[in-house]
């Protein structure tokens, strides 16, 4: 067995993800950093895989990261470790156990210790008392911050108690949670400046803290250009509503943009109703794919919102995003949350009709969750929410929706997620709004003939989707088939070159192939429009880049909403160079 050591365990929800909390405990451990590990597993791992590795580092003290996405897969692995470590302290730590520490304890016999809240100061006088005094509750009740059993661990009617509130530490104190980015090359990297938020949103546990710590500025650039000279690909910020303080977040911006690597993006969670003129003055100068916005809208009814205990100038938020969106640089994901207080299905489509409007790059139809300590759990009596008893505690049904309604918006989340959020049926979606009254009821029809022809019942390939749309738009749009046929293609070769077309491709005559090749030739001897494929020969870019004809104008389509027949032209889908929001292929018109 190894000296003593301490492994602090997350299980993410994806590879890509990384979890700052084990990250900045580790980091700000004091003297007692050298003795603690990391191992950091996914959801994907099989419960086997992750016993196997935390036993294979024989830790003193396993210390797990609990959140509702893999609090089931904690609590299995931890009970496994108690029968084949029995000697090992485990500590749960995290959001889904602070809230509901004594419960957590009395149900759970095999954990030892939870710990409360922010984590940093009490991880460290822990590993202090467990390493220089030798443990044991009557060492550990001194500590603040900590929930503990009066008797041995085991006995799971014994009775709990806390020890001392923790105090919050000043921002400036926290020690940065990264030396390197070795292991971390191709993973998103979270990062802090601030804890708490100005806002009191009922369902969100970031209202629970008041008040806001932000981390001094000369810290926040100094970090920057950490992630900056490492070239990280993308660095996402967990402030919530990150430019609640105006200054602060304009001058993050502002150095990123004067130190734009070319390379990494960076992730904001923002009201946008919030962004002044000069942060987009600001936002205007950045390269494409510098930033990404996150914004909740959650719901446009008035009644909702303040029934949620939120702050929001609708007409303000569409007029920046709105704003924003011109500059085709910055992509833009809004939220929308489904049962929330006084939102039937009538009002929550309207909800949905108000943000698609706004044109988001990305739009989250997501579902409330009922967090343990938030407001919203306190009158989920008075407000008739249903939800499971099991993470993530989701919404079943509301006095103004029912489990009826929740199973419709299920459904359309999903088309939503497959037609929208994927960005490969841009011009076929723009197509498809032209032939239903609004963007819900277009969602829903869909979602109606998946459920007809049983398309939720199994996966499917990304080609099969597009056939999906083809034979949806064939049976209820016939007049428009050949309209389709043209967006379809588009969107297809739009995102990469297919050898196997399906059945809506119109093989290319050969007259047009002879025309594509001579192109191709042209192009080999002396490139104008393929700038990047020099030293490849004109067959061999045949399979490189695709050129079609069209007679749809998709010019028009995408900015008027309206369908033009013009004479035909080729497009030519170059996938060396591809827009950095979408990573569409670059599309050429090239005439005839």
């Amino acid at each position: 067995m190894k000296d003593r050591n301490v492994l602090l365990t997350a299980i993410n929800a994806k590879y890509i993800h990384s979890n700052l909390a084990v990250y900045s405990l580790k980091a700000n451990a004091g003297p007692y950093a050298g003795r603690v590990e990391i191992a950091e597993y996914t959801i994907n791992h099989r419960r086997e895989e992750i016993l196997q590795g935390i036993y294979d580092h024989s830790p003193a003290v396993v210390g797990f990261s609990c959140y509702i996405w893999n609090i089931g897969y904690v609590l299995d692995v931890a009970a496994d470790l108690r029968s084949i470590l029995p000697d090992t302290v485990i500590v749960l730590g995290g959001p889904e156990v602070s809230y509901d520490a004594p419960a957590v304890l009395q149900r759970n016999p095999f954990v030892d210790i939870v710990m409360v809240g922010e984590g940093e100061e009490t991880f460290r006088e822990f590993l202090e008392c467990f390493f220089d005094r030798g443990g044991g509750i009557e060492q550990y009740r001194q500590i603040p911050g900590l929930c503990l059993r009066k008797a041995k661990c085991g006995e799971s009617a014994a009775k709990v108690f806390f020890t001392e509130p923790r105090q919050v530490l000043p921002m400036d104190q926290l020690v940065f949670p990264y030396t390197d980015v070795k292991g971390l090359e191709n993973r998103i990297l979270y990062y802090e400046t601030m804890r708490g938020c100005p806002f009191s949103c009922s369902y969100c546990l970031s209202s629970v803290e008041k008040g806001v710590r932000q981390r001094s500025l000369p810290l926040v650039f100094e970090e920057l250009q950490f992630f900056l000279t490492n070239r990280v690909k993308q660095v996402k910020f967990v402030d919530r509503t990150f430019n609640c303080h105006h200054e602060h977040a304009y001058r993050i911006w502002q150095y990123i943009g004067e130190h734009d690597n070319g390379t990494t993006n960076f992730h904001f969670e923002i009201g946008g109703d919030l962004l002044r003129e000069e942060d987009i003055q600001l936002f205007r100068t950045f390269r494409p794919g510098l930033v990404q916005f996150e914004i909740g809208v959650q719901s446009t009814n008035p009644d909702t919102i303040r029934a949620i205990r939120r702050q929001m100038d609708l007409k303000k938020l569409e007029d920046n995003l709105s704003k924003v969106r011109k500059n085709h640089n910055i992509h833009q994901h809004l939220d929308l949350i489904a049962g929330l207080p006084h939102e039937d299905l009538a009002s929550f489509c309207q909800s949905f009709r108000d943000v698609y409007a706004m044109e988001p790059d990305q739009l989250q139809l997501g579902f409330l969750k009922i967090l343990k300590g938030s407001y919203m759990q306190e009158m989920a009596g008075e407000y008739g929410i249903r939800y499971g008893n099991r993470p993530p505690y989701e919404v079943l049904s509301t006095r103004w929706m029912s489990y009826d309604d929740i199973r419709i918006l299920k459904r359309v989340e999903e088309m939503v997620e497959i037609y929208y959020n994927s960005f490969q049926f841009q011009a076929t979606m723009k197509l498809l709004e032209l032939c239903h009254s609004d963007a819900f009821t277009m969602f829903e029809r869909l979602a109606d003939y998946y459920e007809r022809e049983g398309g939720f019942d199994r996966k499917h390939s990304r080609i099969a989707r597009y056939e999906w749309l083809w034979q949806y738009s064939r049976e209820y749009f016939e007049e428009r088939e050949e309209q389709f046929r043209q967006t379809l293609t588009f969107d297809l070769y739009l995102r990469e070159y297919v050898k196997s077309p399906p059945a809506f491709v119109r093989m290319r005559e050969k007259e047009y192939v002879r025309f594509v090749r001579a192109f191709l030739d042209r192009e080999a001897a002396g490139p104008e429009i393929l700038r990047g494929y020099g030293g490849y020969e004109a067959k061999q870019l045949f399979h490189m880049v695709y050129v079609d004809e069209f007679t749809l104008d998709l010019k028009g389509l995408f900015e008027e909403k309206q369908v033009r027949q013009t004479a035909p032209y080729s497009l030519v889908f170059d996938y060396k160079h591809r827009n950095p929001l979408n990573h569409s292929a670059k599309v050429t018109v090239l005439h005839r």
